[in-house]
């Protein structure tokens, strides 16, 4: 029974890796992709709640947008982990963290519909500089898979801050 239990426990296989990217590479650009797993994780549930609790005249475009928002953060957060996992490491574990995402809620109920999409914007835009740093690290390091995977993040994140800017312009 031993040895099943020990099977299944996951592993990080970053030394016997030979795939043209070193070692430290590799772990240098895992621990980044894990802190946008992080910034993902937040905004998944920020466009969450917000999605639940906008109201006002901009409820339905809001409603919308946050529900189409949350939904791609989510299926980007297995497209980010993985690629952690073929760099050879572990996917981070803190889900006890989870709880200091998300906005408080009485945050929530004292915030207007312009507040909630500019909370938004900000952490789109934080996500926006941390990628483009982690992207032009990857390229440097010839990995242009991550590269690949971080422009597509960078392209999600620069159109929902343009719909996002859009939803509350004059």
């Amino acid at each position: 029974m031993a040895k099943a239990s020990a099977a299944l426990k996951p592993a990080a296989h970053e030394e016997n890796m030979k795939i043209g990217l070193a070692a430290d590479y590799r772990s240098d650009i895992s621990a980044d992709l894990s802190e946008i797993l992080a910034a993902t994780y937040k905004l998944t549930i920020k466009s969450h709640l917000y999605h639940w609790n906008v109201v006002g005249p901009l409820f339905r475009p809001l409603h919308e947008l946050t529900e189409e928002h949350y939904n791609a953060l989510f299926q980007a957060a297995d497209v980010i982990a993985e690629r952690v996992r073929a760099l050879g490491h572990l996917a981070p574990v803190k889900l006890g963290e989870a709880a200091g995402f998300s906005p408080k809620a009485a945050d929530v109920k004292n915030t207007t519909a312009i507040d909630m999409v500019n909370d938004l914007i900000d952490d789109h835009e934080a996500a926006v500089r941390t990628m483009r740093k982690a992207a032009e690290k990857a390229g440097d390091a010839g990995d242009v898979v991550t590269e690949d995977m971080l422009t597509a993040r960078l392209t999600f994140h620069e159109k929902a801050l343009w719909m996002l800017r859009a939803t509350i312009s004059d």
